[in-house]
């Protein structure tokens, strides 16, 4: 399944969020696909896009970036694709 996950900056500082990941990577569980992730221009906010069956794997992977400044929502999400073929089907 696919996840859009919204991480939080405290006081919309990224810095040492970027400064651990590029000191020790982004730390994903086996089992969980980081895909692409894009930035608000005022650093509040990142938005991920992330791959996953086991949800356990998230609750790993943010039980890791406890005490970093960081905080996660994580909401499942269809493709436009996918949801498009879906809706065809109901249009007359």
């Amino acid at each position: 399944m696919l996840f859009m996950v919204i991480e939080r900056f405290r006081d919309n500082d990224m810095v040492p969020i970027y400064e651990r990941v590029r000191d020790a990577g982004r730390s994903l569980p086996e089992g969980l696909e980081y895909v692409d992730s894009w930035v608000e221009p005022n650093f509040s906010r990142c938005f991920q896009l992330m791959r996953c069956d086991d949800l356990r794997k998230f609750q790993e992977w943010c039980l890791q970036w406890r005490g970093s400044g960081a905080t996660f929502e994580i909401v499942p999400v269809v493709s436009s694709k996918e949801t498009q073929e879906t809706v065809a089907r109901h249009l007359k």
